[in-house]
């Protein structure tokens, strides 16, 4: 059995970085460990959402280079932790919208599965279900399990 799983670096994907890396062990199975880069939107200081009137003082687009940067070492962190665990595992760096590229990459692969945390770095939108888990379940071809 091979799985991809989905990974940004966020607790939860970590979590599902584990159950796969369980599954696989489980199964004599591979890993397909696979990051998005999609550059976002970041809000400087405070918790909360800015106002109107702070929008353009507290957002701004983050830098491709860095959003790749993080991408490798959330990936290489991924990998460490599956040949620990003697799983044979492969990294993908992505580009694009993640539900896309990792449905893409799951039909390009021919994997069995796709793993992927409930919430992701974006928690702050989203609800119990993260926004890409809620598209991969919806888009993908093969099964999706949402590791909460």
């Amino acid at each position: 059995m091979r799985y991809l799983v989905a990974v940004d670096g966020s607790e939860s994907s970590i979590e599902s970085l584990d159950y796969a890396i369980d599954l696989a062990s489980r199964t004599s199975g591979s890993l397909v460990v696979a990051y998005a880069v999609e550059p976002r939107v970041l809000v400087e200081g405070g918790e909360e959402a800015p106002t109107n009137a702070e929008v353009g003082q507290r957002i701004y687009t983050e830098d491709i280079e860095v959003a790749e940067e993080r991408g490798e070492e959330v990936l290489d962190d991924a990998s460490v932790r599956a040949e620990e665990a003697g799983v044979e595992v492969e990294t993908a760096l992505l580009y694009g919208d993640p539900v896309d590229s990792i449905t893409d990459l799951a039909d390009s692969e021919g994997v069995d599965g796709i793993v992927v945390g409930h919430r992701g770095l974006s928690d702050r939108v989203e609800g119990m279900v993260g926004s890409v888990a809620k598209g991969l379940i919806g888009h993908a071809n093969v099964p999706v399990t949402v590791v909460k």
